[in-house]
């Protein structure tokens, strides 16, 4: 199992260049970059995690730019969108960039998508409908992915439309760097299941992990595919134990993510230390 590290990607956080060469050689696999534009001020949204929402949110950097000032770092280390909100961009702009920063990064980079849970800041930044955004990410990856492949890529979906175009450069990986989906629900895990490249929850939603997992997999060969070739990223919200990672290893968690709890997410200096510490468990996790 691979050990990868997921931050907030504030200004207050160590830089995205700093960082990521720290896991590289520290033998970390990746470093992960969460999404969120902007923040309404007035919303009717909760907070998924319940009470107010962390202040951090309201200040994150753009995941591509902080993704690429990481590449021109280091040489191997995997680069991962945790999640994009895909649906918020403009479609054929936004694959420009993950086709350019995939190049530009040597095939490095991964897509972990996911609707967003802001209603709110969806409508601000998309026309597309919120109750039907997981058909319209769908249509988005599709989409995404002729442009990615085709010579003259064109798509017409329910809610995504366009006549072919020419679109170069395509990524440097062959259809693209790998869409991972970050989803809990029913719905949205059973996207995942029927045409996503990997899984993407988090540890505290999972309840049973062995029961969840199991299940994946098992939706995963209903559609037809393998489910080995489906990856499952665990994204770890509270300091884990080495017993525990193992456990997660052996249930088939191809990546782990861990990263600093919520209580310290304003405090970078915490971030080092806690790479130090889990750096001296990559070995055994390989095993």
């Amino acid at each position: 199992m691979h050990l990868g590290f997921s931050s907030m990607n504030t200004a207050d956080d160590p830089a995205p260049d700093v960082l990521a060469k720290m896991l590289e050689d520290h033998g970390f696999e990746s470093l992960w970059y969460g999404d969120h534009s902007h923040i309404p001020v007035s919303r009717n949204t909760p907070y998924p995690a319940g009470g107010e929402l962390p202040a951090p949110y309201k200040k994150m950097m753009d995941p591509y730019v902080s993704l690429m000032a990481a590449a021109t770092a280091t040489r191997t280390l995997k680069l991962g969108t945790g999640i994009a909100l895909l649906l918020e961009r403009e479609l054929i702009s936004q694959a420009k960039t993950i086709a350019t920063l995939d190049r530009l990064s040597r095939g490095r980079l991964l897509i972990g998508a996911g609707v967003g849970w802001n209603e709110e800041q969806f409508n601000n930044a998309s026309s597309l409908p919120w109750q039907r955004r997981y058909l319209a990410l769908k249509e988005t990856v599709a989409a995404q992915r002729i442009l990615f492949t085709e010579q003259e890529p064109e798509y017409h979906g329910e809610l995504i439309d366009f006549d072919p175009i020419w679109f170069e450069p395509k990524p440097l990986q062959a259809g693209g760097p790998k869409v991972i989906l970050g989803v809990m629900g029913p719905l949205g895990v059973r996207q995942a299941a029927e045409w996503a490249d990997g899984w993407m929850p988090v540890d505290i939603g999972l309840g049973d992990a062995a029961k969840s997992i199991s299940a994946f997999r098992r939706a995963v060969a209903d559609f037809g595919r393998d489910p080995d070739s489906v990856e499952i990223t665990l994204g770890i919200m509270e300091t884990p134990t080495a017993d525990l990672l193992k456990r997660y290893r052996d249930l088939g968690v191809h990546r782990a993510n861990i990263g600093v709890g919520v209580e310290n997410w304003d405090k970078p200096g915490v971030i080092m230390p806690m790479i130090e510490t889990f750096a001296r468990l990559i070995p055994d996790l390989a095993d």
